[in-house]
């Protein structure tokens, strides 16, 4: 059963976003309201909207987990061969997108994305559940197959290929880096007067603070 959110909605609306009391470095925010969503159960809090552009300008979007996010960027992880993987190949450039509904919150992000070093893609991935690494080496993420049986026969492969050892980390599959150049937090309030703050980052590393009309 979903839980009740209206009440943390209701005073999120009520007490708003003010430049005024805004952090200097949008990721602390980032953070808080990451957090926030957490403690208040919403369920994959840190579901994230990745859109990218292909070599035809043609742009594509899909959910992904936001794995962490600090001063060095926003971290998630994928098939390196996937149709985000190809597009991000092509144009490094891309978007993201995080959204609480339930919280009436909303925080958009741009930026150059990189694939995150080998050291810490091996990291992550040794923590994942045994089937999950199994799938990644299993999916051949975004490409036509012939069938669900064929997916589940691959499944079966590999596990049989590291029965009784630890999987290894397949070399198409690892972290991405988004380091981020803007991000615009969006808290909603009563009768559509929305806060929505702008921050940019200068060439100096320091971010500007603006507000934009909802």
């Amino acid at each position: 059963m979903s839980r009740d959110l209206s009440g943390i909605r209701y005073r999120n609306q009520q007490a708003g976003l003010s430049e005024r009391s805004a952090p200097a470095d949008p990721i602390g925010l980032l953070r808080a309201w990451l957090d926030e969503a957490e403690e208040a159960g919403v369920y994959l809090h840190n579901t994230m909207v990745v859109a990218t552009v292909d070599a035809g300008g043609r742009p594509s979007s899909r959910a992904v987990l936001l794995k962490r996010a600090d001063e060095r960027g926003l971290v998630f992880y994928s098939n390196y061969e996937s149709k985000k993987g190809r597009d991000l190949e092509r144009n490094d450039r891309a978007a993201f997108l995080l959204l609480w509904s339930e919280l009436a919150r909303q925080i958009r992000v741009t930026g150059i994305v990189s694939k995150a070093p080998a050291a810490e893609s091996d990291q992550y991935f040794a923590t994942r559940d045994r089937n999950a690494q199994l799938e990644a080496w299993a999916s051949e993420q975004s490409h036509t197959i012939p069938d669900r049986a064929w997916l589940e026969a691959r499944f079966e492969q590999f596990d049989r290929r590291f029965v009784d050892q630890p999987v290894p980390r397949p070399d198409h599959w690892g972290g991405y880096r988004l380091v981020p150049d803007s991000f615009e937090f969006w808290q909603g309030r009563p009768h559509r007067m929305h806060d929505r703050l702008l921050y940019v980052r200068a060439s100096d590393g320091t971010w500007t603070i603006s507000r934009l009309s909802p």
